[in-house]
């Protein structure tokens, strides 16, 4: 019996989030399901592939080993499907720039792919802040950015969002705030907080505490996520950050859980960015038209820009 997709996905999901809970949410389907696809999964594999503990769901050796095929067996199929109508001759450099936030969380994979995809484009790559990078870009000493669109506002910026993370509370297992049926910002608000501060973190999270009675009750402030991961793991405070950034293990082996805000948080927004009215080069348009099908965006291939978001 030949095992799906499907199941591989929801088996990634799960060993990646530690609970059929996240995976669900992850995957926008029901727990059961989650629950069916593994054990089926386990069944045509013949062997278990997770250890069921009160903390969640641990992946057993085979359980790892196959993790490991699993990501190389959905990549293929991901650029199979999405990336295989861009014309791989195209040849020439691309200077990028980034945030440290999509260095560390987002680009690597893609940038691996796109060495594969496109052997004689060359990626010059430098790791920005925001205000260095919005500069680079108005001078043409970058071609092009991958950032946080959500901290743009600049009118001579084009940009182009591919994706959304939503922002959740993290705490540690077995935290009293769990038990809640609804969490708010005015209960994080009496807990000590772990404040990040890279990438704009923590000007983006008061804009949103702003609109509220609460702020909150800052403990540390860190430009180290895996030091806001540790803090939290370690019952030192709770968080609130994005999905990209979320691993369910401290480095120290403690769990991390993550509980959805009742209020409405903005999610961050991971996006190109380029000077507006530039005429894009054929490795520009390469390196765009990569991520709008790889994000399934619409007008891939095109090469007209589109207004601001």
């Amino acid at each position: 019996m030949a095992f799906s997709i499907r199941q591989l996905r929801y088996f990634v999901s799960t060993a990646e989030y530690g609970q059929v809970s996240q995976a669900a949410i992850n995957q926008n389907i029901s727990q059961s399901a989650i629950t069916a696809a593994i054990k089926d999964l386990e069944q045509i594999v013949g062997v278990p592939l997770f250890n069921r503990t009160a903390q969640g769901m641990e992946l057993t050796a085979p359980g790892r080993q196959l993790l490991s095929h699993a990501y190389e067996i959905l990549a293929k199929i991901d650029e199979a499907m999405h990336l295989n109508l861009i014309n791989s001759d195209v040849e020439g450099e691309i200077v990028v720039a980034a945030t440290y936030t999509v260095i560390g969380y987002f680009l690597p994979v893609h940038i691996e792919r796109m060495s594969r995809l496109f052997p004689k484009i060359r990626v010059q790559l430098y790791e920005m802040n925001r205000d260095a990078i919005e500069e680079g870009l108005l001078t043409n000493r970058y071609d092009m950015s991958v950032l946080l669109t959500s901290n743009i506002a600049n009118p001579l910026l084009t940009t182009e969002t591919l994706l959304s993370s939503v922002r959740r509370l993290w705490v540690p297992a077995q935290h009293h705030l769990l038990k809640h049926k609804t969490v708010g910002l005015k209960d994080v608000a009496a807990e000590p907080y772990i404040m990040l501060t890279v990438d704009e973190a923590a000007q983006s999270a008061l804009k949103y505490w702003s609109q509220t009675p609460w702020q909150p009750n800052v403990f540390l402030r860190t430009s180290s996520v895996e030091a806001v991961r540790s803090m939290v793991a370690n019952n030192q405070g709770v968080a609130i950050l994005s999905d990209m950034v979320h691993r369910p293990w401290s480095l120290e082996g403690r769990r991390i859980e993550t509980i959805n805000i009742q209020e409405s948080v903005p999610a961050m927004d991971i996006g190109l960015a380029w000077r507006a009215g530039l005429t894009l080069t054929p490795p520009m348009l390469a390196f765009r038209s990569y991520f709008q099908q790889a994000f399934g965006l619409p007008g891939s291939g095109t090469g007209a820009p589109r207004p601001s978001l």
